[in-house]
C-alpha cells in the first residue's frame, strides 16, 4: 500500500491513528522508562504513603510511597516485553506446526489438529499459565513460556486452514511440477501468501497478552516485586480501593489503553488488508 493510500485509510479510520499514538507512547515509555521517570519505582518512602494526585507525585503515591507514575512507566516496559516475547513464541510454533498439519495432512494432520491442538484448546488458556507458573514459579521467563503454552494453538490452527487453501492453488501447483522442495514451497510460495491473517492475529494475540499478564500479577504469579506491574499495582491498590482510588484508577486506565490501541491497530490492519474492505471503502 502507497503512503498516500495510508494516509486516506488512516483518515477513513480515526480509531486506527488512535491505536497507533497510544501504541507509540507506550513503546516510547518502556524504552525511555530511565528518562521519563520522575523517582526510582521501587523507592520506599513511608513518610509519603498514600498521597493523592499532586504536583510533586501526579498519580499519586502507593501504601509504601513509591510514586505510582513512576511505577506506571516502568510498567509498561514489562508489559510491552511480555507482549511481544509470547505474540513471538506463539506465532513461531503456531507457523511450524499449523504448516506441516495443513500441508502435508493425512495422519499427521489428524494428530496435530484432532489430539494435540484439540487437547490444548480443552482447558482454558489462563488455567494452563497458572497452573505452569504455580509449579515452576514466578518470574519474567516462566511467566512468558506460562502464557505462551496456550497462545500457540490460535495461530496453529489460523495457519493450517490458511495453508489447506493456498497449497491447492496454480502457483504452488506449478511449483512443484519444477520439482521445488516442500521446504521452499512452504516458504517462498505458502507462508507469503498467509501472512496478512497471522500479522492480524498477532497484533490482536498482544492485546491479550497484555491482559492476560495483568491478570497472572494480579494474582501474583507474575514477575516477582519489587518489578513494577500494573496487575502487581492493582493487587497492591485492593485494600485500599475507597480510601485511596487513584493507586486502582491509573494502572487500570494504563491496562485498558494499552489493550485498546492493540485492537484498534488489529481491526484497522484487518480492513487494510482485506481487498474488498479497501475497495468499499474507496482505499
Amino acid at each position: 500500500m502507497s503512503a498516500k493510500s495510508l494516509q486516506r485509510a488512516l483518515q477513513h479510520q480515526p480509531l486506527a491513528l488512535a491505536g497507533m499514538v497510544l501504541l507509540l507512547l507506550f513503546v516510547l515509555c518502556a524504552i525511555f522508562a530511565p528518562e521519563l521517570a520522575p523517582y526510582s519505582p521501587a523507592a520506599i518512602h513511608l513518610d509519603g504513603r498514600l498521597l493523592p494526585p499532586s504536583h510533586a507525585h501526579w498519580f499519586g503515591t502507593d501504601e509504601l510511597g513509591r510514586d505510582i507514575f513512576s511505577r506506571t512507566i516502568y510498567g509498561a516496559r514489562l508489559s510491552l516485553l511480555v507482549a511481544v516475547s509470547v505474540v513471538g513464541i506463539s506465532l513461531l510454533v503456531g507457523l511450524v506446526v499449523g504448516a506441516l498439519a495443513g500441508y502435508y495432512g493425512g495422519w499427521l494432520d489428524t494428530f496435530l489438529n484432532i489430539l494435540v491442538m484439540n487437547a490444548f484448546l480443552a482447558l482454558p488458556g489462563i488455567l494452563l499459565a497458572i497452573a505452569f507458573v504455580a509449579f515452576l514459579g514466578p518470574g519474567i521467563f516462566n511467566l512468558i513460556l506460562a502464557l505462551a503454552i496456550g497462545g500457540w494453538v490460535g495461530f496453529a490452527r489460523l495457519v493450517r486452514a490458511q495453508v489447506l487453501t493456498v497449497k491447492e492453488r496454480e502457483f504452488v501447483e506449478a511449483a512443484r511440477a519444477l520439482g521445488a522442495s516442500d521446504l521452499r514451497i512452504l516458504s517462498r510460495h505458502i507462508l507469503p501468501n498467509i501472512l496478512q491473517p497471522v500479522i492480524v492475529q498477532a497484533t490482536i494475540g498482544m492485546a491479550s497478552a497484555v491482559l492476560a499478564e495483568a491478570t497472572m500479577s494480579f494474582l501474583g504469579l507474575g514477575v516477582p516485586p519489587p518489578a513494577a506491574s500494573w496487575g502487581t499495582m492493582l493487587n497492591d491498590a485492593r485494600s485500599h480501593l475507597f480510601d485511596s482510588p487513584h493507586m486502582v484508577v491509573f494502572p487500570a486506565i494504563a491496562v485498558m489503553l494499552c489493550v485498546l490501541s492493540f485492537n484498534f491497530l488489529g481491526d484497522a490492519l484487518r480492513d487494510l488488508m482485506d481487498p474488498r474492505t479497501r475497495l468499499s471503502a474507496g482505499l
